[in-house]
């Protein structure tokens, strides 16, 4: 674990952790408090119980007497709102982080430990691969990476899940198992219980699928590595209301290219936590490399042609035009803007952004 945290320089004083009461959460924190507490620093166990079975609040209850045993701070999240009648899966986890993420930030944590473990990632390969992703799904999840505004650290992500449950037997702990675990309606669960087939009739383990994740993820970082230069010489920024970059350079460049900058731009510009489906940006990228291309939405954003440059700029939800007073204003506060020739849109959203004017 110490080596886990000197190797992204985590050096909070407060670090929280995800336990719903399965093995891999518990031996988590437990850990964690293991390398932080001798230093004087401290792990927050947090447990959310979605109510979405009729023993969940046992479960937080059991989690919450664990933690008080090892002198470890907890609380319990509950997700009191209607559920959904499709997508619960999703719908829970989204839930789930959106709950652990504003207890973070009411407490000014800034990182978030979870559990995801080596098994997790190879099921997360198949989820992805059963879905169509490209490159950067197939990677699966990252050690350390941002959602919510908050730090998501996974130290088990090439740990089997056997490991944590031997590592709390020797340590005479319990844990609990989530029936739902067991329910074919949910696809993860469905993928889990392949694994072991196509182990014995292929010979493809789990660890093979991760160790071709982390392949995968070398490729992924070279080509990241080229559309970040791309970016950095060729897009242009307006106070991060919008992007510009000339449509002939782009054209030049690689599909590859043009897929990722489009993926990366409309992420930034969307201001989402998560790259819009493969699919979707792939259909995206061969319509501009068309030249027939106009306008598009996606992710949030506009994206269009004009001036010879493709635009992006958040989708534009506004019930009338532009008042001039309000772009007059703006160029008077910012002179910058004064003489470009800048498209309505780009003009809407500066507007937007910068004055925080709705209209």
């Amino acid at each position: 674990m110490r080596e886990f945290l000197d190797k992204y320089n985590i050096q909070d004083d407060v670090l929280a952790v995800g336990v719903s009461g399965g093995a891999d959460s518990l031996a988590l924190a437990l850990l964690l408090n293991e390398c932080l507490r001798p230093v004087g620093k401290k792990v927050v166990a947090l447990t959310v119980d979605h109510q979405l079975r009729p023993e969940s609040a046992d479960e937080a209850a059991y989690v919450a007497q664990v933690m008080e045993q090892k002198g470890i701070e907890h609380h319990i999240l509950v997700w009191n709102e209607n559920k959904p009648k499709t997508g619960i899966e999703e719908a829970a986890r989204v839930a789930r982080y959106r709950l652990l993420s504003a207890w973070c930030h009411q407490h000014q944590i800034h990182c978030l430990c979870v559990a995801h473990h080596l098994m997790d990632q190879a099921e997360t390969f198949m989820i992805r691969l059963q879905r169509g992703s490209g490159l950067n799904g197939l990677c699966g999840m990252q050690e350390i990476s941002e959602m919510y505004g908050l730090k998501i650290l996974r130290p088990f992500l090439n740990i089997p899940p056997q490991d944590l449950k031997d590592y709390l037997c020797q340590h005479q702990i319990e844990w609990k198992t989530d029936s739902s675990n067991d329910c074919d309606d949910f696809l993860r669960v469905r993928v889990r219980k392949f694994l072991p087939k196509m182990e014995s009739a292929l010979g493809i383990t789990p660890q093979r699928l991760v160790d071709t994740m982390a392949v995968l993820r070398r490729s992924r970082d070279y080509i990241q590595s080229q559309v970040c230069k791309f970016i950095k010489q060729h897009v242009r920024c307006w106070d991060n209301a919008g992007m510009s970059v000339s449509l002939s350079v782009l054209l030049q460049q690689h599909e590859e290219i043009v897929y990722r900058v489009l993926a990366d731009l409309i992420k930034e510009i969307g201001r989402s936590d998560y790259t819009a489906r493969a699919e979707e940006v792939e259909r995206l990228a061969i319509a501009v490399l068309s030249e027939k291309f106009k306008g598009a939405t996606l992710g949030h954003c506009e994206i269009f042609v004009q001036q010879g440059k493709l635009w992006i700029v958040p989708e534009l939800k506004i019930k009338s035009r532009l008042p001039k007073k309000n772009w007059e204003q703006f160029v008077q506060e910012n002179p910058f803007y004064a003489k470009k020739n800048l498209p309505y849109k780009l003009r809407v959203a500066l507007v937007k952004a910068k004055m925080k004017v709705e209209f």
